[in-house]
């Protein structure tokens, strides 16, 4: 695949401290300057990051705004991911904010993922993955991530449940399995 020269990667790759701080001001001008008014925004919620982690090639992290709940992804090197016409750096100097751009495929710990690209100056590109898009209903910051753990623990244990439920072996009963290793039975 093509390695597309115009990913623009955020300048202190090494510095998750300056990654965070840059992430909530530039989230914050955001909300003061293009989406202020936004009846979508729910005033109550902060911007807010968490769960800050170094996966893969990737920088990967939780974002909390007014407008949504996602995981942002930011390359540590220039991804095998060719960028959409109209999105390089330098294509995006000025162009309006996009929550969800346009659906990217790659891989994160040997599986497929999808996001929505993203670019921000003084970001570069990353890759947003929603989570939540519908912020209205939570009173702070605090029930919007409870919610989410939630979702993680009811996920975690249906797949615990399926990994000690396996069809075909209820299909077969003791008696069936053992009946050969009686006397008597034919």
């Amino acid at each position: 695949m093509l390695i597309e020269p115009s990913w623009q990667l955020f300048q202190e790759l090494d510095d998750d401290r300056a990654l965070v701080e840059r992430v909530i001001a530039l989230h914050a001008a955001l909300r003061n300057e293009i989406l202020a008014g936004d009846p979508m925004l729910n005033p109550k919620l902060p911007i807010e990051v968490r769960a800050l982690r170094r996966i893969d090639d990737w920088r990967a992290l939780l974002l909390l705004t007014p407008w949504m709940l996602a995981r942002l992804f930011f390359p540590l090197r220039v991804p095998a991911i060719e960028l959409p016409t109209g999105w390089s750096a330098a294509e995006q100097q000025g162009a309006a904010y996009q929550v969800l751009g346009p659906r990217m495929c790659f891989d994160l710990l040997g599986q497929p993922q999808q996001a929505h690209l993203g670019y921000l100056q003084g970001l570069g590109h990353y890759l947003l993955q929603p989570i939540c898009l519908n912020l209205e209903p939570y009173p702070d910051a605090d029930a919007v991530f409870a919610a989410w753990a939630d979702v993680i623990r009811v996920r975690d244990e249906h797949m615990e449940a399926a990994r000690r439920d396996c069809p075909l072996q209820r299909e077969i009963s003791r008696r069936e399995l053992f009946k050969r290793l009686r006397p008597g039975d034919d």
